[in-house]
């Protein structure tokens, strides 16, 4: 497998207090590696320092090959790492496409100049509709925000981020606020990410979808890894067990 994401020794601070302690972990071509943890374990922590959202931070991290050390958020998203965010903001006076269209394009500054001179040009079509067929939101690419269920503002907001034909995406609480039947459908299609070159790194509570969906599974606890293994592994880790899971889960 073709090594994607590589972080090393990764540590974040807020002030005294310790949010992420001494993190290795890495994504390969084609995998959904789930990250989970207690609240306050250290996963969004994660997420933001990877992104380029958090600059004080320790460590080293590489993707494809290439330091992402100082780089800014947007220059991270243009490396083809990009991130959802666990709330949905999406523009209430565009529809779902027009929502995709916004997120496809990637605006330079000579593209900024072209649209001045030629406003009229060929948008990005291919990339929004690839994103809108993924997740299924073809029956809705008309509609507004206001008009979606919960289930699909949350896909549209996934959806957004794939219009940016990323490499790996870090999912930030995609399925929280999802009844059952919208979990298991949103597994479907996160599955198959892989299949259309785009890898995951997952943070969810929603167990059944992590466990589910995942192939690899890191487990945080105040800020550092304590298990790391195959979902079945992790089902069965008495560590796991009793600092997330609960004691009386059912391995």
């Amino acid at each position: 497998m073709t090594r994607l994401l590589e972080v090393e020794h990764l540590g974040v601070r807020y002030g005294a207090v310790v949010a992420v302690n001494d993190v290795s972990l890495t994504v390969d071509e084609g995998e959904i590696v789930g990250l989970i943890g207690p609240n306050g374990a250290g996963k969004s922590s994660i997420i933001d320092a990877l992104t380029g959202a958090m600059k004080n931070r320790d460590g080293r991290v590489t993707f494809e090959g290439r330091s992402l050390d100082g780089l800014a958020p947007h220059a991270v998203a243009r490396r083809g790492l990009v991130r959802t965010f666990q709330s949905v903001e999406l523009f209430d006076d565009l529809t779902v496409r027009e929502n995709l269209q916004v997120a496809a394009e990637q605006p330079t500054a000579w593209s900024l100049f072209r649209d001045l001179v030629v406003p009229s040009r060929p948008q990005n079509v291919e990339s929004v509709a690839w994103a809108s067929a993924l997740c299924e939101l073809d029956g809705v690419a008309d509609r507004y925000p206001r008009e979606l269920s919960h289930g699909q503002r949350k896909l549209t907001g996934v959806a957004r981020t794939l219009a940016k034909r990323p490499r790996l995406v870090l999912m930030d609480e995609p399925a929280a606020g999802l009844d059952t039947d919208e979990s298991v459908a949103f597994g479907r299609r996160l599955r198959s990410l892989p299949e259309n070159g785009v890898s995951v790194l997952l943070v969810d509570h929603d167990m059944e979808l992590v466990l589910g969906t995942c192939d690899r599974i890191i487990v945080l606890d105040f800020g550092s890894i304590i298990a790391s293994g195959t979902p079945a592994e992790i089902r069965s880790n008495e560590v796991v067990i009793r600092a997330y899971l609960g004691e009386s889960h059912d391995a």
